[in-house]
């Protein structure tokens, strides 16, 4: 059973990577994870790379660590599972660089000084995968390997289209699959995700208003009751097919124990839309 992990604590959940990375790999160095979460920190926090300390609440720090925690999860049970070919070392520290930059294409620029993170909600992906491209070559990473990296970015977001992800080879998909499935999973089965809704919604009304109300499929809701009342719709219908379809059945390696035990995000999950229909029902009768 996996154990709890405060996802408001870096140093927490580093720890359990760590944990995770020793166990997959008992003969390799495990250097380059922990540079990265350090750099990550530094990221988010505004300390280095033009960037401003993020300045949006829903997709902040914590939710990467979410993500990221999910990520080494999902691989840990890969490998419990004996699933081939095995993962390289390298491929899951590439993953793990992709978790931790995936969402910063909300960090903001030194000089910017309009609104917040919020209004690249549209862009954030392609504004991640350009912070990969500078940042990773600074850290002397390789062109194929940040190139693997951006391509995992690319993964994430319910509008991700695999098909048109070139992607070197089928480990490097593999960890895309992963990542995607670790972004949505993550931030879902959180247990304030419920009580995040209306700061998800604020930030898609802050990307609605920059883009001159022009439509934005993502951010089209007419309240933030309107964005409760469709997110177990959005689960059911988007993001379960997704990850189902899309990112293979990725999923399925946090079954504990493979293949048919009980899924504790899924669980989890499960929990937070009843929670939701329980909360809009009780408005209901109010």
């Amino acid at each position: 059973m996996q154990s709890p992990v405060d996802t408001k604590d870096s140093l927490a959940v580093e720890a359990e990577v760590q944990r995770i990375q020793q166990r997959l790999f008992p003969q390799g160095e495990y250097g380059l994870v922990s540079r990265a979460l350090g750099w990550a920190r530094d990221w988010f926090a505004g300390r280095s790379q033009g960037r401003q300390a993020v300045d949006v609440h829903y997709h902040d720090f914590e939710h990467t660590l979410q993500g990221l925690l999910c990520l080494v999860r999902l691989f840990e049970g890969r490998h419990r599972a004996g699933a081939t070919p095995p993962l390289p070392q390298r491929i899951f520290e590439l993953a793990v660089l992709a978790m931790l930059l995936h969402d910063t294409g909300y960090l903001k620029r030194r000089n910017d000084t309009q609104g917040t993170g919020a209004k690249f909600t549209p862009t954030h992906v392609r504004r991640s995968v350009e912070f990969a491209a500078v940042t990773l070559a600074k850290e002397g990473l390789v062109p194929a390997e940040i190139w693997a990296v951006q391509n995992m970015i690319r993964c994430t977001g319910i509008s991700a289209d695999m098909s048109q992800i070139a992607f070197s080879d089928h480990l490097e998909g593999l960890a895309g699959m992963a990542v995607g499935t670790a972004d949505l999973l993550g931030q879902m089965a959180a247990a304030d995700y419920v009580a995040k809704l209306p700061i998800l919604y604020a930030e898609f009304e802050e990307a609605r208003r920059s883009t001159d109300g022009k439509p934005l499929a993502v951010c089209e809701f007419a309240s933030v009751e309107d964005l409760m009342r469709k997110t177990p719709q959005f689960w059911e219908r988007c993001v379960l097919p997704k990850i189902t379809k899309d990112f293979d059945g990725f999923y399925q390696f946090l079954n504990d124990p493979y293949p048919d035990g009980p899924n504790p995000y899924l669980q989890a999950i499960a929990a937070n839309m009843e929670r939701l229909r329980d909360q809009l029902a009780r408005s209901l009768a109010t």
